[in-house]
């Protein structure tokens, strides 16, 4: 049973590669934007509440007084202040914001957990998190597509040791957040790039030409015409993707195509909140800052409420 949703998406995964695709094909790890709202705290602090706290989360606020409001904001204050010096300073804001937006990787992580964690010891052991996920084939002497399902188990086991820090086959939450989702991790993106380069590179010469590139978006399927994106997408590799112009991407041009170094909401956004509520100019900010500050962080029924005043005044 516990391979059943992994086949299913494998199954989705050959019929989405062996389809001609009306859409490209995206590859590039991009950071999400904190929020859909407009950021402009002249009018609302609403794009705040969303990066500081998650969509989620932020509308959970905006149904509290404002007095449950700011003794909840205290609380994360203790959570984000992770030296514990009483300060929060602008890196330990950013991981926060970092956090707070990622929050369904952990949801997934603990999902996925339950169902791993056999022994219940905290850990998941690689032959546990084999034989969950793989344990059909591995029951079965001569399974159907067990060549397939044997080759991705090695390289299952080849990102679980990347992720494995300190080497001992048994991941915690973290090492295990990781493994699953390894394009959050600094020290997992070289794997990210490797299993990438693998998957496009069909001729098994280490590279990414121009034709396997493309080939990795669109299947032509014997149709002479391109659409318009494939024709820019041919430019962008001649152009910018192959670098040093051999006709290839080797592991760093492909490590800058997928991971691209983006604008930092999550820095920026730490910056401008530490900026707004440091009453003393000295770099950081103390609970009661922040708490002073909390329509800034956090909404609350008051602030809600405001919001739906000003809405009426303007209909």
């Amino acid at each position: 049973m516990a391979l059943r949703p992994f086949v299913m998406c494998f199954a989705l995964c050959v019929v989405y590669a062996t389809s001609k695709p009306t859409e490209k094909k995206d590859r590039v790890h991009h950071d999400d934007a904190l929020s859909n709202r407009e950021h402009d705290d002249n009018d609302n602090f609403d794009y705040d509440h969303e990066a500081f706290l998650g969509q989620d989360e932020a509308k959970t606020f905006d149904q509290l007084t404002p007095e449950e409001s700011k003794e909840r904001l205290g609380m994360l204050v203790d959570r984000i202040d992770e030296d514990k010096d009483g300060y929060v300073s602008a890196e330990e804001m950013k991981r926060w914001i970092k956090h707070a937006q990622k929050r369904w990787i952990y949801d997934d992580v603990d999902r996925q957990w339950k169902g791993h964690d056999l022994n219940g010891d905290g850990l998941v052991s690689w032959e546990e998190y084999k034989n969950a996920t793989y344990g059909y084939i591995l029951d079965d002497p001569d399974p159907e597509d067990g060549f397939s399902y044997r080759q991705m188990m090695s390289r299952d086991e080849r990102r679980f040791k990347m992720a494995d820090v300190d080497t001992d086959m048994k991941a915690n939450k973290e090492e295990f957040t990781a493994f699953l989702h390894p394009e959050e991790y600094d020290h997992m993106k070289d794997i990210v790039v490797l299993e990438t380069m693998e998957d496009i590179d069909k001729n098994g010469d280490g590279f990414i030409d121009l034709d396997e590139y493309i080939g990795d978006m669109y299947n032509q399927e014997g149709d002479p015409s391109e659409p318009e994106w494939v024709k820019t997408e041919r430019e962008q590799f001649t152009e910018f993707r192959d670098k040093n112009k051999d006709g290839r991407m080797d592991k760093e041009e492909t490590k800058d195509w997928i991971l691209p170094s983006d604008y930092d909401h999550a820095d920026a956004e730490a910056k401008h909140l530490v900026y707004e509520s440091d009453a003393d100019k000295d770099g950081r900010l103390t609970k009661e800052e922040i708490v002073e500050k909390y329509d800034l962080f956090v909404g609350s029924q008051a602030t809600d409420f405001g919001e739906a005043l000003a809405r009426h005044d303007e209909f």
